[in-house]
This record gives structure tokens, sequence and C-alpha cells, in this order.
């Protein structure tokens, strides 16, 4: 179906405005149905008796093979991101801003690629459990390429980016035990306004330790 803008004092078209409410629908379904099995929306997370760590925007269940990190900038004090990380690599996590009934992840994906090839490496698409992915191919580190595997979940007015590396990116179509970690993600939005793509905060939990990485 093709749109074009209404010119000013020009009659709305009822079979129109039906047509766009039907479409609406539609997105928001499929939306619900790419995220029945997770990750959820805090809203919306299922009686599964999971005791999840609160981190404000996200709520993370413990797996037993996963360590939780969070990402602290050192001159602020304020936590960028939340790791797991197992014996064959790691997902980072991050919540972001979103419209309603939008798709930020189609908006910043092509964003992403031009910014992997400007900095001399390679970005192409994946199909997904939810949708298009981006394998990245860039810099050379020990003297291999650096695989990262980018997942962008839709939710409402919420996107959750996921970075995979490790074998969950080099071997995207054998990660499932990864993508199950992701589905137990739930993202706490929070009702307040907030600009379109800001990071949703993430709080220290009280019993969190410091771990200080070696020189």
């Amino acid at each position: 179906m093709k749109f074009r803008r209404k010119a000013q004092g020009e009659p709305v078209d009822d079979e129109l405005l039906d047509d766009l409410d039907e479409l609406d629908d539609d997105e928001e379904q499929e939306d619900a149905d790419l995220l029945a099995d997770g990750p959820f929306d805090s809203e919306d997370l299922p009686a599964d008796d999971v005791e999840r760590v609160d981190l404000g925007s996200l709520l993370i269940a413990p797996e037993p093979d996963r360590e939780l990190r969070l990402q602290v900038d050192e001159a602020s004090g304020a936590v960028q991101s939340v790791q797991l990380v197992g014996p064959d690599g790691a997902v980072e996590l991050r919540a972001f801003a979103a419209p309603r009934n939008g798709d930020l992840w189609t908006e910043v994906r092509p964003q992403i690629a031009a910014e992997v090839a400007q900095g001399g490496g390679t970005a192409t698409e994946h199909a997904g459990p939810w949708g298009p992915e981006l394998i990245l191919r860039t810099g050379q580190r020990g003297g291999q390429q650096q695989v990262v595997r980018m997942i962008g979940v839709n939710g409402p007015r919420w996107m959750l980016r996921c970075q995979l590396v490790g074998a969950a990116a080099q071997k995207p179509d054998e990660s499932t035990a990864w993508e199950d970690t992701i589905r137990r993600v739930a993202v706490h939005r929070g009702a307040h306004a907030m600009p379109v793509g800001e990071a949703l905060a993430v709080t220290m939990p009280p019993q969190a330790r410091r771990v200080d990485q070696p020189e």
C-alpha cells in the first residue's frame, strides 16, 4: 500500500484511516508474537518463578554457567552496560528508549553497518530468531579478526541491543543456549518521557562487589 501526505483542507478518507489502524494493530501483534517467548517487557513477565536481578532498566535471570558483570564508566561511575560471560563467549546488553509502535532497530542497523565500514570492517545481515541481525567483522586483535553478532529486539517503547562474541557470533546457527539467555531478559522502560535512542539507566544492585581488572 502506498501513502501520500494529505493536502491541507482535503477530507480524510475513512477507509484509509481504517487501513492505517489495521496496519498499526498488525505491527503491534507482530511485535507481541516476537516477544512471546522473550525477551520480555517488565509489565508482561510470565509466571516462570525466575528470580531476576533488578538492575533498573534490565532484569537479568542468573544462570549457573554465566557470570554477571557490569561495565562501569570510571569517570562518572555510571553503569554503561550489562554483560553475561560464559566459557565459550559473552553477551553485552543495553536497552534504549524507542517510539511507540516504532522500529528503532531497522533505523539504527544501517548506521551501525556504516560506522563499521568506515573503520575498515564489514557488516553483513543474518536472519535470526528476532529478525535481521548484523554480523560485524572488525579490526585485528591478537592476529585474528574480531567477530561480533549484534541483535536488536523491538519492544513497547524500548529496544534491546545484544552484542554477542565468541561461539555465538562465529556460529550463529548453533547458538541456541545464548539465545535462550537473551530470552530470559526483561526490560523495564518506565512511563517517563525520554528522547528516542537514549540509553535506559542501569543501576548497581546493593550486593554488587567491585572487581578491579588486571592491568
